[in-house]
């Protein structure tokens, strides 16, 4: 059994690392790092942008926080949970996982140095390998130190879904991985002291790091299915979601929508996989197949919605920016896209949403969120993001925001058959 007394850090204190850090604060003496200064001063106030921890449990937990790696005592677990992202060539981009195994690698001498021998794990989605053949060698190379001796291995993939309620840290199962037997069972230790839903002993890190990677490149390939129907059924004149109804009454039918892809994981993950594949020598085509029907995802809705308005550009109220409801998540939005395509199609767009950060919509994307969006009429409404706050308001309520002949479009098919166009 792992030892309470064990100190851990956790490097990375975004969506996926503050709920981490919180929960093992229950159990163990916790550190959470970030180089994000406000990020620690709102933390510290208990206040989280991301909405995963409400301010009351942010302010009552014991967890250590700090933006200054040389303020992080001496760890027997250092658990890296920072982003990594593509490129605009959409290649892996590595750049924020090597900085932080520098980060880590200087804070593993100074453990070693304090007489332990701490595992390093990480959480952040890789393809397999990226774990023990490029970071071990940065944490030996700056702390001086090595790996398999000095200090070991861990890998444990995030499995945080944002705004999700029912899978959340403390309940899920978590995959963990180790360099040996002797560490694999400490990672299994720790995990399994901050979750009721148990730990799979994944056979290597590289299993680890394959398992994840995979998950979400499953669900990629199953929505651009989804998405190529649609299409399909739209020349047709077919509602996807009538087709859908009637099809889920089979009891092996699988329920994805169509829609648009994006968000940290899901739009990106693929990426690590058919790079790997590629670099390999072999030809990822369902992976690429399935990413390039959701990245066209966005102009494809665009020109249909502009053919909706019989090919006139006019003025367009788009409801929700964020990847997906009743969630302030802008990363890897695909409705910044849709915008985009709309805009070049020559329509006057406005965009509104209650989650979304204007500050953030404005840097990531040029977007200026508008809070008096609702005030006005348009000659297209077109209901993006079905969060809470737009279906609470009413079907009456989305007809009077059109101009006399305007439509209601509703993306996810949210507002039940009370819109002039959906997919």
């Amino acid at each position: 059994m792992i030892n309470t007394s064990s100190a851990v850090t956790v490097i990375g204190l975004g969506y996926v690392g503050l709920p981490l850090a919180v929960a093992l604060a229950k159990q163990f003496a916790t550190t959470g790092l970030d180089v994000n200064a406000a990020r620690i001063s709102e933390l510290s106030e208990g206040h989280d942008r991301t909405g995963e921890i409400d301010r009351d449990r942010m302010l009552a937990s014991t967890l250590s926080l700090t933006c200054d790696p040389a303020q992080c005592p001496p760890s027997d677990f250092y658990i890296v949970t920072v982003p990594t992202p593509i490129d605009e060539a959409n290649r892996p981009d590595l750049a924020i996982v090597r900085s932080a195994s520098r980060t880590v690698g200087e804070m593993v001498a100074r453990a070693v140095a304090d007489g332990r021998t701490p595992i390093v794990i990480y959480e952040s989605t890789v393809y397999p390998g990226v774990t023990e053949e490029i970071c071990a060698p940065i944490l030996e190379e700056v702390s001086g130190l090595t790996c398999g001796k000095d200090f070991f291995l861990g890998y444990s993939p995030e499995r945080i879904n944002p705004g999700d309620r029912e899978h959340t840290i403390d309940k899920i199962t978590k995959v963990v991985s180790g360099q040996t037997p002797e560490v694999l069972d400490k990672v299994a230790d720790l995990y399994s002291a901050i979750t009721s839903g148990g730990v799979f002993r994944a056979a290597s890190i590289r299993a680890a790091e394959a398992a994840k990677v995979i998950e979400n490149a499953q669900r990629d390939i199953n929505i651009a299915f989804m998405n190529e129907i649609a299409q399909i059924f739209g020349k047709m004149g077919l509602s996807t979601w009538d087709v859908l109804e009637a099809a889920r009454t089979k009891w092996n039918f699988l329920p994805f929508s169509p829609g648009l892809v994006g968000g940290h994981c899901i739009g990106v993950d693929p990426y690590y996989l058919s790079h790997r594949a590629e670099e390999l020598g072999h030809d990822p085509k369902v992976i690429l197949a399935g990413r390039g029907v959701n990245d066209g995802m966005a102009g494809w809705v665009a020109q249909r919605l502009h053919e909706a308005c019989s090919g006139r550009a006019g003025s367009v109220l788009v409801l929700g920016l964020t990847f997906k409801e009743d969630v302030p998540d802008l990363r890897n939005s695909k409705v910044a896209d849709l915008v985009a395509s709309l805009a070049a199609l020559g329509h006057d767009i406005t965009v509104h949403d209650p989650h979304a950060d204007a500050a953030e919509a404005q840097h990531e994307y040029g977007l200026t969120l508008d809070d008096g969006a609702l005030d006005r009429t348009y000659d297209l409404v077109l209901l993006a993001v079905p969060h809470r706050e737009y279906l609470d308001m009413g079907h009456d309520r989305f007809r009077a925001l059109t101009t006399a002949d305007g439509i209601v479009a509703d993306l996810k098919g949210a507002l039940g058959g009370h819109a002039d166009w959906t997919l």
